[in-house]
């Protein structure tokens, strides 16, 4: 059956109360990232593809939207159970109508790809939220490519928001593209709009970020290859025009919703959680690595492959965390992580250090602002120096009490509020409805591990 995507409730504030320990076992959500793919290549295959574990969160329910929009047969078939007929490269239908992604900034970005390697014009849209990110540095490959900008709301020389008109091109020139950051959202846009060139794409990046599109790709049947360039980066190759296949995906559980109860798990005194099914993809996993650095008791149960991706069960237990200085080189795999990275931080003892995070300033929200207004209301100093984020521990002491404005940002409210379940007062965010975009089963989640919101 088709799911209709309802506008975000209004504002609807939320606390996190002290907690006892946290006990038990939870399974987080799908990963986002793959679920946005799975729809996305599932569409462009001939044929039905088959997803479970499917994130059902806005902001993937929105990509599946404007992928039906564009011709595909989308079903759900049970709880995380979904099909896909696909309609093929080269063949997607012109919306009717505006494709509203909502609050979703990678389905957004990757259907630009799409849309700029076919034949079509579309209008992007979404949010309050979403007009404030800047599209241009993914328009820019596409214009490239032969795709044409059509209509935009300007930012600046090298800034363009919602919403945007774009008109694809059905010949796609085949191009190299080097990106001056690391980012999948551009990588994946570039790849994506190449699947309908007639030539050789080639990506290049400075360093290297998720790969999910290049795998997603190769099970689809698509040539990819991907090698090392310089210290840190990576170069992708596609052929255009592959025959993309159907394929069954199985969505493992996203390390970045699985990294609020696993923080929560770190700061709360007695806890002793499992985490069941996380992914462990090299290029995901900067946040847990900093963990381990910081001193948390973390123990991997059992390792295995689900879906072309390793995953593991985590135990965690509290654990008395440590000041760490986090290379500008990790970011790119744990971007998304910073905001609940930083409450660890808060609790440990010492200094922390968090370096190169300029990409935090384009996020849902100036993620670096954000969470260091949070911080703040909390009792914890930090500072914001360049792009560096320095976050002064409090030894397992923070006083709380305050209320976090999250900016409409799901990980900045979640991040206050696992805060709070360890704060001598508690703590409270101004607005938890978007939570909803990426974890809408957080609060039931964590509360049946003995967490406390009101």
């Amino acid at each position: 059956m088709a799911v209709s995507i309802s506008v975000s409730p209004p504002a609807a504030a939320l606390g996190a109360a002290p907690s006892g320990p946290l006990k038990g076992r939870l399974r987080p959500p799908g990963d986002k990232s793959i679920s946005h793919r799975a729809f996305i290549l599932g569409s462009l295959a001939v044929g039905r593809t088959e997803i479970s574990g499917l994130l059902e969160g806005e902001d993937v329910l929105h990509t599946g939207a404007a992928c039906r929009a564009l011709g595909a047969r989308i079903e759900r078939c049970g709880e995380g159970v979904w099909q896909v007929e696909g309609v093929g490269i080269g063949t997607l239908l012109e919306p009717r109508e505006t494709l509203d992604f909502g609050n979703a900034g990678t389905g957004t970005r990757l259907m630009m790809g799409v849309v700029g390697g076919h034949g079509i014009t579309a209008t992007f849209d979404g949010d309050a939220s979403l007009r404030k990110r800047p599209m241009r540095r993914v328009l820019d490959p596409l214009v490239l490519m032969g795709a044409e900008v059509l209509s935009q709301e300007e930012g600046g020389p090298e800034k363009s928001f919602l919403p945007i008109r774009l008109k694809g091109t059905p010949e796609p020139l085949p191009i190299e593209y080097r990106t001056k950051v690391a980012s999948a959202q551009i990588k994946s846009a570039v790849l994506l709009a190449g699947l309908n060139s007639p030539g050789r794409t080639v990506l290049i990046e400075p360093q290297a970020s998720r790969d999910h599109t290049e795998k997603m790709l190769t099970h689809f049947g698509a040539t990819v290859r991907s090698e090392p360039f310089d210290t840190h980066g990576r170069k992708i190759t596609l052929e255009g025009r592959p025959a993309l296949h159907p394929a069954q995906i199985k969505v493992p559980v996203d390390p970045s919703s699985a990294a609020f109860p696993l923080v929560a798990a770190l700061i709360v005194p007695g806890s002793d959680i499992v985490i069941e099914g996380m992914m462990m993809n090299p290029l995901r996993i900067g946040l847990l690595q900093t963990l381990l650095d910081m001193g948390a008791l973390v123990e991997v149960l059992d390792q295995r492959d689900e879906g072309g991706e390793s995953v593991v069960d985590l135990r965690v237990r509290a654990s008395d965390l440590r000041g760490v200085d986090v290379p500008a080189e990790r970011a790119p795999a744990m971007i998304d992580e910073y905001p609940i990275l930083a409450v660890a931080a808060a609790f440990a003892t010492g200094e922390s250090r968090m370096r190169g995070l300029s990409e935090l300033r384009v996020k849902e929200s100036d993620r670096l602002a954000a969470i260091a207004a949070g911080l703040a209301a909390a009792g914890v100093e930090s500072a914001i120096e360049g792009d560096d984020l320095i976050v002064a521990g409090r030894a397992g002491e923070v006083p709380g009490g305050g209320v976090a404005v999250t900016h409409l940002d799901h990980r900045i409210a979640m991040s206050f509020l696992c805060l709070g379940l360890a704060a001598r007062r508690g703590m409270a965010i101004d607005d938890a409805a978007m939570i909803a975009t990426s974890f809408p089963t957080f609060q039931a989640a964590l509360a049946g591990l003995g967490a406390g919101f009101s």
